[in-house]
């Protein structure tokens, strides 16, 4: 067993637990550095960057409480205001009632109402694959969500609650897949797929490849940030060596299981993918999402003038 991945004597007595048909638990990797996004991030965890007045992170664990989820977020040093964007403040509440601002009283109140949203430090930044791998005593013997930090949904979005499900009925990994132009696949990780003859939504696996040359790419779907996994992923993640980057990559162990006879499936994404992992990305998001606000209608005025200026 790898010495980053040792597991705390809950885990065994975990893994005895009743193995449940669906998914309960989301993990959510917050670890990085978010280096593109120097010096606003410097103090401020990327996951907290605001989307007009909603951060990022408060999308994900929406997402996954949407799915009947409750997540973990695997964070590091100087990241403590994630779990405190979910915690209670009464001071501020106490403010707001004095002052009868209903809805900014509701604001405040809504992360904490989400869902049981736990954290736990990942202890060094090897890897995706490192920061799933510690989540092992939180999940024990169960299937499990992971959702990456830098990418969400639209409110309501039925995508993880159908993986989810797909999940629960043939069992294994499951995937979301997004298909891209030739040139994207080399910053990703690559599935090769067939279809199915009793689905329009969800193939099946063959062969998965981390960051290829675009020449050796399988096909163009590539993996985004949402995977339901089997808890048989961690003794794997334990054994898997760095991989592309010099990280332990979940691809690789996903690769591993597939090859050893896991099944692996996934689904295809058609709905709005909002990456805010770059900053190009997160200005578009923010773009978007606020021009559809009806409390900001002078916005969408502004931004027809300001693009006529273009």
């Amino acid at each position: 067993m790898s010495p980053h991945l040792r597991r705390p004597a809950s885990y065994a007595a975990s893994m005895s637990e009743a193995k449940p048909r669906r998914a309960r638990k989301a993990v959510i990797p917050a670890a990085g550095d978010a280096t593109r996004f120097l010096p606003a991030t410097k103090a401020v965890p990327k996951e907290l960057l605001p989307v007009v007045d909603k951060p990022v992170l408060q999308f994900i664990v929406a997402e996954a409480a949407g799915a009947g989820l409750d997540s973990l977020l695997v964070t590091a040093r100087g990241k403590e205001a994630m779990e405190n964007h979910f915690d209670a403040r009464f001071d501020l509440e106490d403010k707001l009632i004095k002052k009868g601002d209903k809805a900014r009283l509701e604001a405040i109140r809504e992360p904490e109402r989400l869902a049981n949203v736990y954290a736990i430090r990942q202890g060094g930044a090897l890897g995706l694959g490192h920061a799933v791998g510690r989540a092992a005593s939180y999940v024990g013997e169960e299937p499990f969500a992971v959702l990456l930090a830098d990418e969400f949904y639209r409110d309501g979005d039925p995508l993880l609650n159908r993986m989810v499900d797909v999940q629960a009925e043939k069992g294994g990994i499951v995937l979301a897949l997004l298909e891209v132009e030739p040139e994207q696949v080399v910053r990703y990780g690559v599935a090769a797929i067939e279809t199915l003859p009793d689905s329009d939504d969800v193939v099946r696996v063959t062969g998965m490849v981390e960051k290829p040359a675009i020449a050796d790419a399988p096909s163009n779907y590539i993996l985004v940030g949402r995977y339901v996994l089997p808890s048989e992923i961690f003794p794997v993640l334990d054994n898997t060596g760095p991989g592309a980057g010099g990280e332990i990559q979940l691809t690789d162990a996903m690769e591993t299981m597939r090859a050893q006879g896991t099944s692996v499936h996934a689904v295809i994404v058609s709905s709005d993918r909002f990456d805010t992992g770059e900053p190009l990305g997160y200005l578009q998001t923010v773009v978007e999402l606020a021009s559809e606000r009806d409390d900001l209608p002078e916005f969408r005025t502004w931004l027809r003038e300001f693009a006529a200026k273009l």
